[in-house]
C-alpha cells in the first residue's frame, strides 16, 4: 500500500490510501494504531511528508562506494547522528540555505528512509522487517562547512539546519517491498543525474541497523531512519557541487515514488 499524509480544505490533516489510478481514499485512524481505508475520496489540498517523526535516526558512511569515493575505511559499527524534527520538509516545499547561520557548502544525499511501525527495543536482525511500517524517500541535506570545519567535529550542527529533511512523498508498506536492500535510488539536481546506484551497496543493511539502534534503545512509532547515501555527492566532486538558490532537486527511489523540492535561500 502506498500511504500519504495530506492536509484538507479544511487544513485538516489526514492519512489517505493512494490508489493506482493516482487517486486517493481516506483513512480513518492512526496509521500507527488501530485505522482502516474508508471509501471517501480523499480531499488532498497539500502534500505533507508521510510522517511526522518523533526521532530522526541518520547513518554515515554505510555505502561501500561512498566510502571508498571519501578515502575512508570501511567502519566496523554503524556511524550514527541525528537530525532533530524541525528539520522536517515536506514535498514540493523548499530547501533553505541557510543564511542567518551562513553556509556556502549545502549539499544533497538521497537516501532511503525507514519508519518503525511498533514500539521496539532489543530487536534481532531476524526479527527487525516485522516492526518496519514501510519506506519512503529521505534527503539528508548537509551543510558540508558546518560538518566538517565549524562543527567542533560534531556533525549535529550541519544536518540539523530547518528543511534540511525533506520525505515523501509517500510511505511503502512493506508487503510491496519485500526487500530495503534491492532498490535503485537516485538524485537528480536540475536535470543531472548525480547519484544512480542500489541500496544493496549498503554496509550495514536495514535489519542490522534496526538491530544496532534498537539495542538498549527503545524505538516509537513514527522513527525514521536515514539509511545513508551513495556515492556521487556533491563534496566528492571536483570541483565540488553544492545547492544554490534556484535549484531544483529530486530523490528516487524504485518502488516509492520521486521527491521533489526547490531550493532558495533562508527569508531574512
Amino acid at each position: 500500500m502506498k500511504i500519504i499524509r495530506y492536509q484538507d480544505s479544511q487544513q485538516n490533516t489526514h492519512f489517505g490510501s493512494q490508489l493506482e489510478d493516482g487517486s486517493t481514499l481516506r483513512i480513518d485512524g492512526c496509521i500507527f494504531g488501530e485505522h482502516s481505508v474508508t471509501d471517501e475520496v480523499a480531499d488532498v489540498q497539500k502534500l505533507l511528508a508521510p510522517v511526522d517523526p518523533p526521532t530522526i535516526y541518520c547513518i554515515g558512511l554505510n555505502y561501500l562506494y561512498h566510502a571508498e569515493e571519501g578515502g575512508l575505511p570501511k567502519p566496523e559499527h554503524p556511524i550514527l547522528f541525528m537530525k532533530s524534527p524541525t528539520t522536517l520538509q515536506h514535498p514540493g516545499d523548499p530547501i533553505e540555505i541557510p543564511v542567518h547561520l551562513k553556509s556556502e557548502e549545502v549539499d544533497y544525499e538521497c537516501e532511503l528512509a525507514v519508519v518503525i511501525g511498533r514500539k521496539c527495543r532489543n530487536v534481532s536482525k531476524e526479527d527487525a522487517l516485522s516492526y518496519v511500517k514501510g519506506y519512503t524517500c529521505g534527503h539528508d541535506v548537509s551543510a558540508r562547512d558546518w560538518q566538517i570545519k565549524f562543527g567542533g567535529s560534531q556533525w549535529c550542527r550541519g544536518k540539523t539546519f530547518d528543511t534540511f529533511c525533506p520525505l515523501g512523498p509517500c510511505l511503502v508498506t512493506t508487503d510491496d517491498i519485500p526487500n530495503p536492500n534491492a532498490l535503485r535510488i537516485s538524485t537528480v539536481l536540475n536535470g543531472e543525474t548525480m547519484q544512480d546506484w542500489n541500496t544493496d551497496d549498503m554496509i550495514f543493511d536495514v535489519p542490522t541497523l534496526i538491530e544496532f539502534l534498537s539495542g538498549s534503545t527503545t524505538l516509537m512509532p513514527g522513527t525514521v531512519i536515514l539509511t545513508g547515501t551513495p556515492h556521487g555527492v556533491g563534496l566528492a566532486r571536483k570541483p565540488p557541487v553544492y545547492l544554490k538558490d534556484g535549484d531544483s532537486i529530486t530523490i528516487s527511489i524504485e518502488n516509492i515514488g520521486d521527491l521533489t523540492n526547490p531550493v532558495i535561500n533562508e527569508p531574512v
